[in-house]
């Protein structure tokens, strides 16, 4: 009975790995695209005949075995009592390990001084509801939840946001910076080695389209402006 069972044990480890001829073909077809970001595996999909593709962001492709073909799109399971959107699921944790591995010292952060939760915004200094949400972090603060800044300039990196942005960055007080920004006032012009470039490309890859982009701890977005109340209930509901 032992033999049996560890013998079906070792067939499904066999069953649920990648073959590396199937894997190469995926990743050939793959290059084809041209894609925004690194493949970072190939592993068997939720539904037989199909492999799930991660990239770094932590985005999903799906791809036939020879790698003719790529799917983008989800997949749900609708066989239990609520269907379950498994590619979003599976998204959300791989694009919350992509945006938890910013460097904390290439955000601006605004901590709780009892951390329960945090979210990181992808955000830029001129969208009113960016503004908004800017005026509620010491509410968000006191219910627990710290606040991570991503650069975000939605109008690309040659408009005027972007520059204010890099100067945020670059600022000796980041905090007071953003806040200036945000309440429509200037900022002191100030240069370095900044990560906006980098943040806003990070977030197009992720899903970004406007700002603000509240990413929970658990990588599930919510993509607009949402009351502090609400949100910090969500913040603490997803870590």
């Amino acid at each position: 009975m032992r033999f049996r069972y560890v013998a079906g044990c070792l067939l499904a480890l066999c069953a649920a790995q990648v073959s590396a001829d199937a894997e190469k073909a995926i990743r050939a077809s793959l290059d084809k695209l041209n894609l925004s970001g690194e493949i970072k595996a190939v592993s068997p999909a939720p539904v037989d005949g199909l492999y799930q593709v991660q990239l770094e962001s932590g985005r999903l492709l799906y791809a036939s075995e020879n790698g003719d073909h790529i799917i983008q799109g989800a997949i749900f399971d609708v066989s239990g009592a609520q269907p379950r959107n498994l590619t979003a699921e599976a998204e959300a944790k791989g694009i919350g390990e992509a945006i938890d591995a910013i460097p904390r010292s290439e955000m601006v952060i605004f901590p709780a001084a009892e951390r329960k939760a945090h979210i990181t915004v992808f955000t830029d200094t001129d969208c009113g509801y960016c503004r908004k949400l800017h005026t509620e972090i010491d509410e968000l603060n006191e219910l627990g939840v710290e606040v991570r800044y991503a650069a975000f300039p939605r109008g690309g990196m040659e408009t005027e946001t972007a520059r204010t942005m890099q100067s945020i960055w670059c600022a000796k007080d980041q905090q007071a910076a953003m806040t200036r920004a945000k309440q429509g006032d200037s900022v002191k012009e100030a240069t370095c080695d900044d990560p906006v470039a980098k943040q806003f490309a990070l977030g197009r890859q992720v899903g970004v389209q406007g700002t603000p982009a509240i990413f929970l701890g658990n990588g599930v977005l919510i993509p607009g402006y949402k009351p502090a109340a609400a949100l910090a209930k969500e913040a603490l509901a997803n870590q």
